[in-house]
């Protein structure tokens, strides 16, 4: 019973005496209605407690009352669980009315660019793009709202006030279950500390080399079968020219750009001394990533030109069929149609080697950026092509077996014999006719 008396006491908030107002006037009417709002707030609130409470006592009586009542050191579980409902609500609330940031129009584009034009021509495909297209601004979305949404509390009461779909699993190989701002904080010095890539000089950098590589090709044959037929020689010839090209344009555009940036002081601002090899060393490696996606994005595109299922861009070969010493033959040969092709691979890999680092150019050394292309890269490349040559060539081969059969006779001493042998024989005249 003191018990019961003390909760009581402590959870009945005091009553608020009502306003004495003779004649009303408008700022006294509001004052009114503020006090009357508050009266009813404080009656559903303890309305909420008295059931609580009530719960409680049901409780408290069911135990010995012989035994001494324990000192009240903290609130009964019930109306914790009540506060704490309210809370978890509010805060979701709170989460709920938190603007998102959208997800940016330009990281879809650059999405695009990433997908053969193959795959996105035609009105069926356009509309399965859109449709991807959506689902990645949902799926963003929705792992945005679950970067920020509150672990929902163990509460079995909460159940029937949230009705609502579960949110989706987490990507594979995340797990935010755990806090991880001092894991985060720790890798972010480290990374600051070595490979200096969160410097507002690299995202420059990175600016740099997108614009002036974003749709840039070293070499370029798409409309190479609109020209007509080519022959191997002109091929090596405008496969040489354009590399040359392509690396002045890039030498007088980013590569100048760059060095602007390093000439000045503010570029190495937050390096210390004892960190501006390593500084130097991720601006090396950051700029020969960029050379090599370049290279390899040519290669790619250049054997894409070779697809035996996408031959709308094969380019055509002038080739003559000669006749010489007696024999017949291809000019130029097969061997040499393939020869030419792949030299067009090895033009594109010895392209842009020969820039310096940025370290070199201030220092006056020679050291070049690694721009070279990933050996399985260029053996990818080469046995594609091959393999796309000798599958096109099937038809020539035919067509010259052909000739050899119907008239290789007339030309490797088989007809003579005949005539000769025939003539020996001493034909009459109505023979020889």
């Amino acid at each position: 019973t003191s018990s019961k008396r003390t909760l009581r006491t402590l959870f009945r908030p005091p009553t608020l005496p009502p306003p004495v107002i003779s004649k009303p006037s408008p700022s006294q009417k509001k004052l009114l209605a503020y006090h009357r709002g508050k009266e009813q707030q404080e009656m559903i609130k303890q309305i909420l407690i008295d059931r609580a409470l009530e719960v409680c006592y049901i409780n408290m009586d069911e135990t010995d009352e012989r035994d001494a009542a324990p000192p009240i050191t903290e609130l009964p579980s019930t109306v914790r669980k009540y506060f704490f409902i309210k809370y978890y609500l509010f805060l979701k609330s709170c989460v709920q009315r938190n603007p998102m940031i959208p997800i940016q129009q330009q990281w879809l584009n650059s999405v695009l660019t990433m997908v053969p034009q193959s795959l996105m021509e035609g009105r069926d495909r356009e509309l399965l793009t859109e449709d991807l297209l959506k689902e990645v601004v949902r799926d963003y979305e929705t792992s945005m709202l679950r970067c920020v949404s509150l672990v929902k509390p163990d509460i079995k009461e909460l159940d029937k006030l949230e009705e609502e779909a579960p949110l989706p699993l987490l990507p594979l190989g995340l797990d935010f279950s755990s806090t991880w701002n001092d894991s985060y904080i720790k890798a972010r010095k480290q990374i600051i500390s070595t490979l200096h890539i969160l410097h507002p000089t690299m995202k420059t950098l990175l600016d740099f080399g997108y614009t002036a590589f974003f749709n840039f090709l070293v070499v370029d044959f798409s409309s190479c079968r609109l020209k007509g037929p080519v022959d191997c020689r002109s091929l090596k010839t405008d496969a040489s020219l354009s590399c040359s090209k392509a690396e002045d344009k890039i030498m007088s555009i980013w590569y100048q750009k760059v060095i602007s940036l390093f000439a000045q002081s503010e570029a190495l601002d937050g390096v210390k001394l004892d960190q501006l090899e390593s500084f130097y060393n991720c601006v090396a490696v950051l700029m020969s990533n960029q050379l090599k996606e370049l290279l390899q994005r040519t290669t790619e595109v250049f054997v894409k030109l070779f697809d035996p299922e996408d031959r709308r861009r094969l380019p055509i070969f002038k080739m003559d069929l000669t006749f010489d010493e007696n024999r017949m033959e291809f000019y130029p040969s097969l061997q040499d149609l393939e020869e030419a092709v792949l030299f067009v691979v090895d033009c594109i890999g010895q392209t842009l080697q020969n820039f310096q680092t940025v370290r070199a150019w201030l220092m006056g050394d020679t050291e070049t950026l690694d721009a070279e292309l990933p050996a399985h890269t260029v053996q990818w490349a080469k046995s594609a092509l091959e393999k796309s040559i000798r599958d096109n060539l099937e038809g020539p081969k035919e067509h010259f077996k052909g000739y050899v059969e119907s008239y290789g006779w007339l030309v490797d001493g088989t007809a003579e014999e005949r005539i000769n042998r025939f003539i020996a024989e001493q034909p009459t005249f109505d023979e020889y006719t």
